[in-house]
């Protein structure tokens, strides 16, 4: 489904056909064809994306075998199948195999590998050497059965049309296969190559349209607890040869003959057997090569027997040599020789060997020494060699063979040995000595680790002579804009810019003034816990309270006003009253009298006005009274209650279908709810409680009287009722008048089938004083915490009640102190202004010059948020605050507590680290929310580590349990179905398209397990039951113990809560979860099967489940769903869609039915005409209306009175009619007391006026319908969660800016077509918007335009756990050290790093312990020392401004650093044109920043001239010039270097354990002995001799002749030795900078995207031809945006430091505001943000044409990106 037009965007592009003809016979010819015709297309579509916590969470998902394999194989450090060389270094490949296996099982242990039989020539590359097929044939099969031995499940298939693949895939159902496309064809590219990389591209074609989505292995990114890389989706196709011409398909035929004709070439009769999951051949492998080659080829033994010979002995003597021994340098065989073994001999034994060989007994390296031994030595045989046992057991095994003894002296005479002058070496460059270094705090915490420093070394530093004053950083600025103060005037702050003019300070105050006021509506919107606005607290200044001893009680210093406090005293002792109190007590019972007499008369009032009505009448009437505030307490709430049953019972009496079963439902189930509820009341007399009796006799609850009774508060005095109650008991006999009111079953099969949404939900709920309700008890758990300053971690689901949490905290610190701060953290932006205007509507407390509260973004502050008590924020502003080192002096040690709201999204956030920053910094115990934390205990562990730390106390509380349930629905269409006609929403039927989806039933797609927060609504519960018992002599258990009247037997005349159907649930669902785990997924007539059949819904399984409408259905029928909704009364209603583009697109769907119906309807209708008419009528008689105001006004008849004129103006209807305005039957809007319809026109006229709202948005507003994502202006946004709280807006179309805790009370909540983004996560946040809590006791779910199997994965996904990052880059250890010199090591600073210095482990995805942490800093200090970002003092210096400010987009940040450093940037910005230096500045900083990969098919230059013949854009970025290259690749060098001896300097301090550094990665499984067991001989000697030692390399690795000299960072982290935990993305590498696509093992391309902005400045060439949707462009293109404006502030603040006249420093911290987001503008805010920055004096012309240069590209593309949204 194309709903965002993407596909469109390109189609419009004047594109040239792909090739209209396709050679059956050409291989090359059909990958063009393919590649035009789909592929290139299916590579634009990709999304590049993290797999696991983005996509697939926890679900299954497939790892493509062959691909894995080949992906070993193609390593370029692996020895193995390489031309003329016979090195087969298999310890390698599995080594590497298990490390990628690694790496994708810690991040998701959902995994299963797949063979497929037909896609092995990718692996084997037939069309190469027959050596290099041979070898990767051998190396395929021992890569497998080791496989084999590993917990993650293997497959094997023949191929995608497989019948026990296609079983798998329907029972496994997983996510996605994660394979190779097999490469681009180029010029060079062989036929044999061209049919591989076709027959794989088939492959990925056939899984897309199985409906199996597709990512890309090879150039998969592992970033922390993230695998980044393409996701291809596609809809499952039933014609899939159909879309391709036949000759295409004759060609893939063509292509895979005549790889299978190679096959059997190069095989020389030996068959390949598909792979098999049985056990591998038992036989010795060189018995089974001795068999082998005597019946296929005893000519290979005859001319060769002298190398077959030494092969046999290498594979007796290999399993007995040590890992270490196996590390062996190239050995130089003489040319013949090496060409024997290639051409030849190689090829038949190691096809011979393919089903018996391990690592164990072939190494080719070894082999290659023994033979370099034999020629080496005079002797005959081998004995002088080796052992002389392993030279007896090889001779008996010769002999037993019957072969010829091997002539070996011949041997040495055919091939003299090469002098070992011949023979090279590997060089390894020596790692650099550390530079001096000390700080008072480093030395003491890293003393531990002993790494001395050579006293002046700057040996390999790098010389730099640019923008290098050695001036120390200060970090005082704003990081966007230099001339902006945060920091007061009073701590050295103060703004650089010049004063306000008039108009400026008008324009700020209007602004703040619109601000305040939108916020005030914000507030009165909002409700509580309980749907009740909310109340405003005012709390007096805590020193105030203390003057006047107004202070609450330590005890409880937040219990409510009223709440009844214990005193002090001694118990028991009688209270006296004092002769005031009892004067007072007196006339308060005299007002009470009065007020009663006074409530009496009212009442007969209003009984005598409904008398004569009709009963439905009259209980309108009722209700209306019932908002009454008189009518809320005292007898009379209980009295008009108990008149509102007797209504209920009377309407039912006069109901004509009263003893249908349907009547007997609706009324017993609204009798009970009132029933209930008034049993409940504090003012309850016992007339009402015999009235109530009595009715529950009637309807068959007599048993349950007691019970109610019980627990009732009945007050002694009584009185009568101002009303005859319906008689509904006999008073003779006690029975029932009538009978056909009581229910007929059993009561506790009524309250399961009917009550379970009127239950009593509360878990254990008990009186609080501290809290104006009544908390459960794992919320006076989290109050516990809270008072005794306790860190807590909450983990309970939307509605569960966890709001109060932070609001309680607020106020406790509020009303105890002044000075102290609470900060709360919200991921949004939406969050943050919705939680700051609660706080508004909660708290008033007044500071002087202080705030009680501030607000603070990336893109708006309001208030000071260093001068408030409640700072509301988001993570990225408070991690840059806590990091800031005036405020570390001033404002970081007043925070007392941070609450960090929807936790569950760390690792999620872009741009590093924040979460964890903030944690690690937190000077404070943390408050830690979320509802949506899969697996919490893990990451619980390292929160409560950092806090005990920080020397605070820690606790988790997990409630599993919603507050309302949610219930499942599918909105079924079909083909055939078409939108139902609107003549208008009051005339309406509703269709019968909305299907209830039991929640068993949706085990149909194939669970494997129950997620945690699977649940049943208790109607649930009974049908899973009657399902249970129609099959019971199926069973294997009696089924009769869950017979509800048996299971709650115990509680008979109790109503049941929630907390006992939880239990029978629970029993319910443990034999469900026996039959999954006993049950065959194959057996349709299975037990579960069967239950599933009967609990669902015969519609839905008779339609299409898999049906997906396409773009034009989908929108058509939106109008459909939402009457529906409305028919039903299921709205206001959340509708959500994860694309910006398709939600605006559905609200003009939505938009334009409404209009066009209302347009029909005011054409047609008599009503609307006659209504017309009449206003008309009455605006021609305005002029006359006017006269008689003006006569009126002159005869002064009641002088303080309305006139009548205007009495009548006012009266009429006509005044307020507009025959503009929507008419309400083809509006979704709701009447709203919050505010009126002038208020809503004057918002509206607003938002056109001032902002960016479209005009389409606008009118359908005035339908009841707003859209909200992040791209729609910020007032607009406000303005529809406002109309949505307050019952106006009915529908809201959202992208997930509404999923994360907004206060958005839903009743349903719409997945409106299909995203990769709608996750098992996701479709939680966004779910649990419905059935708020206070608003309805049920939420509802609907799926719509989603096939039924995509709807059951995301119910039944478990949660994943949580993602996280590694925190402690080198940018973070270069803030560390300006926190601390910036702040004159405030006690603050000092604390968090030391704690964080201390920590068990820095991160809970991290596997990095404390000592290797402090290996690691000292090492980044080294670097950044050499970087030129640090002295030796640990002084931040230089361009630590731009380093730091860019922080997030390490290591982009210090290859900025770099290549300003060394002149690059000074050279490209001097040249003569300006316009060229611009332009190249423009694609160097492409290149750093914002990098957006393409896949190489959709980059390569075929495709590439065509796409860009008529579009302005470039599409693929040219390359870095050779200058900056060139500085890059010198500082990658450097930087491996420095880890180099990083890794070097941990391992000789911590040497593993003897054997631990030979054990795998993933198994734990060893490959060769620890010791041998071997007698002493010389090749054992010389092996260990000649071995290649290494310190920081894998021995593993080694065995391919490696040592501890690596090529890259990169090969440093993939490796190094186990135990070092390296990590790639944690050490500053270049090599992303320095790798050209094509060259260098770099899978894609870069996007030219901002490049290409920056000359065209056009978004419709960038979705076109740079593939960026809609919305993405936004935030892509403001990212660079702010990353230029970083960049040039830096460099000002540098040229300012560095200035002879600089003058004094500005004091500023690095708050990041003043940034500007679109959506976020105000029209009274806007104008320049960067004043013009003049030269300072002493800078030079070179440095100074720098700024110039930075300076004209910000401002250039800063224009053309404000131009999107001006």
């Amino acid at each position: 489904m194309d709903l965002d037009d993407f596909e469109v965007a390109i189609a419009q592009l004047p594109l040239e056909d792909g090739p209209a003809e396709v050679s059956s016979q050409s291989a090359k010819d059909a990958v063009e064809y393919i590649d035009a015709q789909w592929y290139t297309f299916v590579n634009r579509r990709g999304r590049w994306m993290d797999l696991i916590g983005d996509y697939a969470g926890s679900e299954p998902f497939v790892v493509d075998g062959e691909a894995l394999i080949d992906m070993v194989l193609s390593d370029p450090l692996l020895a193995l199948g390489r031309d003329n060389d016979i090195s087969f270094q298999s310890v390698h490949a599995v080594y590497m195999i298990e490390r990628i296996i690694h790496d994708i099982y810690k991040r998701s242990d959902s995994l299963e590998i797949v063979f497929w039989h037909e896609r092995r020539f990718l692996t084997l590359q037939y069309g190469e050497s027959d050596y290099v097929s041979s070898s990767r044939s051998l190396a395929r099969t021992i890569l497998f059965n080791h496989l084999k031995t590993l917990k993650v499940p293997v497959h094997t298939f023949i191929g995608l049309s497989d019948p026990a693949w296609k079983t798998y895939q329907r029972l496994r159902k997983p996510m996605f296969v994660m394979t190779n496309d097999g490469g681009v064809v180029e010029e060079p590219t062989s036929e044999t190559a061209a049919a591989r990389i076709l027959l794989q591209r088939v492959f990925l074609y056939s899984l897309l349209a199985q409906g199996v989505s597709v990512t890309i292995l090879h150039g998969a990114e592992y970033r922390d607890s993230k695998i980044m890389s393409f996701v291809y989706e596609q809809r499952l196709d039933s014609d899939p040869r159909g879309r391709f011409k036949e000759e295409f398909w004759v060609a893939v035929e063509t292509a895979s003959e005549s790889l299978a004709a190679l096959e059997t070439r190069i095989r020389r009769g030996l068959s390949l057997q598909p792979l098999a999951i049985g056990s591998q051949d038992a036989a010795d492998p060189p018995t089974r090569l001795l068999q082998t080659l005597s019946t296929v080829d005893k000519s290979c033994i005859e001319q060769n027997a002298g190398l077959l010979y030494a092969f046999i002995a290498h594979m007796l003597y290999i399993p007995h040599v040590e890992l270490h021994d196996r590390a062996r340098p190239s050995v130089a065989l003489p040319n013949e020789l090496t060409s024997l073994l290639t051409r030849t001999f190689l090829p038949n034994v190691f096809l011979s060997l393919e089903n018996v060989a391990s690592p164990a007994n072939v190494d080719g390296r070894v082999y290659a020494a023994l033979l370099d031994a034999v020629l080496n030595t005079q002797d005959a045989g081998l004995s002088s060699l080796l052992a002389p046992g392993l030279v007896s057991e090889l001779d008996k095994l010769w002999k037993a063979q019957n072969l010829p003894a091997p002539d070996l002296a011949a041997l040495r005479r055919s091939f003299p040995p090469i002098s070992a002058s011949q023979q090279t070496t590997e060089s390894e460059p020596p790692s650099l000595s550390l530079l001096p270094f000390s700080h008072p705090l480093f030395d003491e915490e890293l003393a531990a680790i002993h790494i001395e420093a050579e006293e002046t070394s700057d040996e390999g530093d790098e010389s730099a002579a640019h923008l290098e004053f050695n001036t120390l950083f200060s970090d005082t600025q704003h990081w966007h804009n230099h001339k902006r103060a945060i920091l007061p005037s009073h701590l050295g702050g103060g703004d650089t810019t010049g004063p306000m003019t008039e108009w400026q300070r008008k324009k700020q105050l209007r602004s703040e003034q619109r601000f305040m006021s939108k916020l005030q509506w914000q507030a009165e919107t909002l409700t509580g816990a309980l749907g009740t606005p909310l109340q405003q607290m005012v709390i007096p200044s805590a020193a105030l309270a203390r003057k006047s001893n107004l202070s609450r009680p330590e005890s409880a210093p937040n219990s409510r006003p009223g709440t009844p406090l214990n005193k002090g005293g001694k118990k028991g002792k009688k209270e006296t009253l004092s002769s005031a109190d009892k004067i007072r007590l007196a006339n308060q019972v005299k007002k009470q009298a009065k007020e009663d007499d006074s409530n009496v008369t009212w009442w007969k009032e209003q009984l005598a006005n409904i008398e004569d009505r009709p009963i439905a009448s009259k209980i309108v009437a009722i209700d209306n009274l019932m908002r009454n505030k008189r009518t809320k307490e005292g007898w009379l709430s209980v009295e008009i209650w108990l008149f509102r049953i007797h209504l209920e019972f009377s309407r039912w009496i006069d109901d004509a279908q009263r003893e249908s079963a349907a009547a007997r439902d609706r009324f017993s189930v609204s009798l009970m709810c009132m029933i209930k509820n008034l049993y409940e009341s504090k003012e309850l007399f016992p007339t009402a409680a015999k009235y109530l009796a009595m009715s529950l006799i009637s309807l068959g609850f007599a048993d349950y009287i007691e019970s109610f009774e019980e627990r009732a508060t009945v007050a002694n005095d009584d009185r009568s009722l101002c009303f005859d109650f319906v008689k509904l008991v006999k008073s003779k006999s006690g029975s029932a008048v009538h009978k056909w009111m009581r229910i007929q079953e059993d009561p506790v099969v009524w309250q399961l089938r009917l009550f379970g949404e009127f239950v009593d939900r509360s878990m254990d709920s008990a009186s609080d004083p501290r809290v104006s309700f009544k908390p459960d008890a794992w919320q006076r758990k989290v109050l516990d915490c809270l008072d005794r300053n306790e860190s807590v971690l909450v983990a309970a689901p939307t509605s569960a009640g966890k709001t109060f949490i932070s609001y309680y905290a607020m106020e406790r610190l509020l009303r105890t102190s002044d000075d102290d701060i609470l900060v709360y953290v919200a991921p949004t932006k939406a969050l943050v202004s919705q939680i700051a205007a609660e706080v508004y509507a909660r708290f008033r407390k007044e500071l002087g010059s202080k705030a009680c509260w501030a607000i603070h973004t990336r893109d708006y502050r309001v208030h000071n948020p260093q001068n408030c008590q409640i700072l509301v924020t988001v993570p990225e502003m408070l991690a840059t605050m806590l990091l800031s080192p005036p405020l570390a002096r001033t404002w970081t040690p007043r925070i007392k507590r941070i609450i960090l709201d929807e936790i569950h999204t760390i690792g999620q956030q872009e741009g590093g680290a924040v979460w964890e920053q903030i944690i690690l910094l937190a000077p404070c115990p943390l408050i830690g929310l979320s509802a949506t934390i899969g697996e919490p205990e893990k990451f619980n562990a390292w929160l409560a580590s950092v806090q005990e730390a920080h020397g605070f106390k820690h606790t988790f509380i997990h409630h599993p349990h919603r507050y309302s349930h949610l219930r499942k629905f599918t909105y079924l269409l079909q083909a055939e179905d078409k939108p139902a006609p609107l003549n208008s929403l009051q005339e309406y039927k509703k269709t019968d398209r909305m299907r209830f989806v039991h929640p068993i039933s949706m085990l149909s797609f194939g669970a494997r397990r129950l997620p945690p927060d699977f649940s049943l609504e208790s109607a649930d519960c009974l049908s899973l039951y009657h399902a249970f018992e129609s099959i019971k002599d199926r069973l294997g258990f009696d089924v009769s113990g869950l017979d509800p009247t048996h299971f709650f037997a115990d509680q008979r005349g109790t109503l049941l809560k929630q907390k006992d159907i939880l239990r029978y649930e629970a029993a319910l669902t443990d034999r469900v979860s026996e039959m999954i785990d006993s049950t065959d997924p194959q057996d349709q007539n299975s037990i579960l099967n069967s239950i599933i059949e009967k609990v669902s819904d015969p519609v839905t399984k008779k339609a299409d489940q898999q049906y997906v409408p396409d773009a034009g259905q989908f929108f058509a029928n939106l109008i459909t769903l939402l009457s529906d909704l409305h028919a039903s009364g299921d709205l206001p209603a959340l509708l959500f869609n994860f694309d910006r583009k398709v939600c605006e697109k559905m609200a003009q769907a939505i938009l334009s039915v409404l209009e066009d119906a209302e347009e029909k309807w005011r054409d047609t209708s008599l009503e609307w005409k006659r209504k017309i008419k009449q206003w008309e009528l009455w605006v021609s008689k305005a002029k006359e209306r006017e006269r008689q105001a003006e006569r009126m006004k002159k005869v002064k008849k009641d002088e303080d009175g309305p006139s009548p004129a205007s009495a009548e103006q006012g009266a009429s209807w006509e005044a307020s009619f507009n025959p503009d305005d929507p008419s309400p039957q083809f509006s979704f809007a709701g009447m709203s007391p919050a505010f009126s319809k002038e208020d809503l026109e004057d918002e509206i006229q607003s938002l056109a006026r001032w902002s960016s709202a479209p005009e389409w948005a606008l009118k359908a507003l005035r339908r009841g319908v707003g859209v909200h994502h992040s791209g729609m202006n910020k007032h607009y946004r406000t303005l529809v969660e406002s109309l949505y709280r307050s019952g106006y807006l009915r529908v809201v179309i959202a992208t997930g800016t509404l999923a994360l805790g907004i206060n958005a009370p839903t009743k349903t909540s719409v997945f409106c077509g299909d995203s990769p983004f709608l996750t098992a996560l996701m479709y939680r946040q966004c779910a649990g918007r419905a059935g708020r809590r206070g608003f309805d006791l049920l939420g509802k779910v609907v799926f719509y335009g989603l096939p039924m199997d995509r709807c059951q994965r995301l119910v039944l996904s478990k949660l994943p756990s949580l993602g996280g990052n590694f925190p402690l880059t080198s940018t973070m250890v270069l803030r560390l050290f300006n926190l601390l010199q910036g702040s004159d090591n405030a006690p603050v600073a000092r604390d968090a790093i030391k704690s964080l210095l201390r920590l068990p482990h820095i991160s809970f995805v991290s596997e990095v312990g404390q000592e290797q942490i402090l290996h690691h800093i000292r090492f980044s200090i080294d670097y950044l020392r050499r970087a030129g970002l640090l002295d030796a003092g640990g002084n931040p210096i230089n361009l630590f401004g731009v380093a730091a400010h860019l922080y997030y987009t390490e290591p982009s940040n210090l290859a900025l650093v770099a290549l300003l450093r060394h002149g690059v940037i000074h050279r490209i910005c001097n040249q003569s044109s300006i316009i060229t230096a611009k332009r190249d500045l423009m694609l160097l900083l492409s290149h750093l920043f914002g990098r957006r990969y393409l896949p190489k098919a959709y980059a390569s230059p075929k495709f590439l001239k065509n796409l860009t013949r008529k579009s302005p854009s470039m599409v693929v970025l040219p390359p870095l010039s050779d200058d900056a290259r060139k500085v890059l690749l010198r500082h990658e060098d450097h930087i491996k270097r420095v880890f180099t001896g990083y890794a070097l300097a941990y391992v000789a301090h911590h040497a593993a354990p003897p054997g631990q550094d030979a054990k795998l990665p993933f198994s734990g499984k060893t490959l060769c002995p620890d010791s041998t067991d071997l007698a002493p001989s010389p090749f054992t000697e010389e092996l260990r001799r000649t071995a290649i030692s290494t310190v920081a390399r894998s021995p593993f690795v080694a065995t391919s002749g490696h040592g501890d000299s690596f090529g890259s960072v990169r090969e440093l982290t993939d490796t190094a030795r186990d135990g070092l935990h390296l990590n790639e993305y944690a050490i500053p590498s270049m090599r992303q900078f320095t790798s050209v696509p094509g060259q260098d093992d770099d899978e894609f391309a870069l996007n030219a995207y901002l490049l290409d902005f920056y000359n065209h400045g056009q978004t419709a060439a960038l979705k076109a031809a740079n593939g960026i949707r809609d919305g993405e462009v936004w935030y892509v293109l403001q990212d660079f945006s702010l990353t230029l404006k970083s960049i040039r502030t830096g460099l000002v603040q540098l040229l300012q430091k560095a200035s002879a006249a600089a003058g004094d420093e500005v004091s500023e911290i690095d708050s990041g505001y003043g940034t500007l987001d679109p959506a976020e503008a105000d029209p009274d805010m806007g104008g320049s943000e960067q004043g013009e920055f003049k030269r300072p004096s002493g800078v030079s012309d070179r440095d100074w044409k720098v700024y110039e240069v930075v300076n004209g590209v910000c401002t250039e593309f800063d224009e053309k990106f404000r131009a999107m949204w001006a």
